[in-house]
């Protein structure tokens, strides 16, 4: 709420001064930190708390998921994975070749849920294979759930040769596909050969059986790769919004409030809706906050910050209207409200809260759009 506020402070006075662009910037680093703190006290206390009651009741050990509450007894998705493996473990030990691990990683089918699925599933899953062959192809999963942290060494080494060459091709809708180094030598051809030689390297020093040391790098790659890929399709989705504006002849306006506004968080959205139903709904929730607090802090203060470099001159702010105090004031309303709302729900959010948010949205869109066309207006 320091950072909308701020923001609409910003926008009366109509000027971005330098102190303010580093203050943007200190204020995402001061709001990581206390994140960071907050998240290593409250781990902390909870393991405390946990290790307190089970000396004093004795009583069978139980974790929570992420979904549920701290008090309630649940078995967690790491114990049914396991019990759901050791079932299925053969009895006698089995290695495999390096070969069969490659094609057993490829494949994205598990035979025992395809037998117990419905026909509609396998229709969808069938469609959903080729995509799902590709991502295997180019994004490293590190599972700490497993015993061997899905350590696949043919397929961990394929990633080093597919993983950054996805991201040179696909990294700003391919603008860095045909760079030239000095005008002789790809750029793509470089990353290439250096994949090669350092997918060697890790061939070479390890083994099927043990992940290395360094395995954890793997998870870093992996979200670089996926974050290059989600931008990437986001990118397009826009392009095509804005194209479909376009066709139907939208002011930017209008095309800024609806299309581009969506396909803008599209990413985001399915992101979120992904990471809550595996599980994680208050990691899904601090995205949501998380995601607005970089987009205004960071992006805001680095954007004013590059150009207050390039001009030697503060920058000039220019709000187009009521339409802008509108988008800034529904945002800080809806700030406000879930933080009066939030704690009187104990922190506990159900159906309700969401419908209240979706109701809170139409109604801001209807009065934007409103203001756009010149039903509202101030005389």
């Amino acid at each position: 709420m320091v950072a909308v506020f701020w923001t609409f402070l910003i926008l009366y006075r109509g000027t971005v001064t330098l102190g303010e662009t580093l203050g943007y910037l200190g204020l995402y680093v001061l709001y990581v930190v206390i994140v960071i703190i907050s998240a290593f006290i409250y781990n902390r206390q909870k393991y405390s708390d946990n290790t307190s009651v089970q000396n004093v009741t004795h009583v069978p050990d139980f974790h929570s998921s992420d979904s549920s509450d701290d008090d309630v007894p649940c078995l967690t998705g790491r114990s049914l994975h396991q019990e759901y493996e050791s079932e299925y473990r053969p009895l006698l030990p089995y290695s495999e070749s390096t070969s069969q691990i490659l094609l057993s990683s490829l494949n994205p089918v598990d035979n025992r849920k395809w037998r117990r699925k419905s026909w509609k599933w396998k229709v969808l899953k069938v469609l959903k294979t080729p995509l799902e062959v590709l991502l295997l192809l180019c994004i490293p999963v590190v599972d700490p759930d497993k015993e061997d942290r899905n350590w696949r060494r043919p397929l961990n080494c394929l990633h080093l040769i597919t993983a950054p060459l996805v991201c040179v091709l696909v990294f700003q809708s391919g603008a860095y596909g045909n760079y030239m180094i000095q005008g002789q030598f790809p750029l793509w051809l470089l990353f290439l050969l250096l994949g090669l030689f350092v997918s060697a390297i890790v061939f070479c020093s390890t083994s099927n059986d043990c992940p290395p040391r360094y395995h954890s790098f793997f998870a870093l790659l992996g979200f670089v790769v996926s974050a290059v890929l989600i931008s990437a399709a986001a990118s397009e989705v826009v392009s095509l919004l804005h194209m479909l504006g376009v066709v139907l002849r939208l002011s930017n306006t209008v095309l800024g409030l609806t299309l581009l506004a969506w396909g803008n968080s599209i990413g985001d959205c399915f992101s979120d809706i992904t990471i809550a139903r595996q599980g994680y709904p208050r990691m899904a929730i601090s995205a949501c906050f998380g995601g607005i607090i970089f987009n205004m802090l960071f992006g805001v203060g680095l954007g004013c910050l590059v150009q207050m470099l390039q001009t030697h001159a503060d920058v000039q702010v220019e709000p187009e209207g009521l339409l802008t105090w509108i988008l800034a004031g529904s945002l800080g309303l809806s700030l406000v409200l879930s933080f009066v709302i939030v704690p009187l729900c104990r922190f506990h959010l159900g159906r309700a809260y969401g419908i209240f948010l979706l109701i809170f949205y139409v109604i801001f869109l209807i009065i934007a759009l409103l203001t756009e066309f010149g039903e509202i207006r101030v005389t």
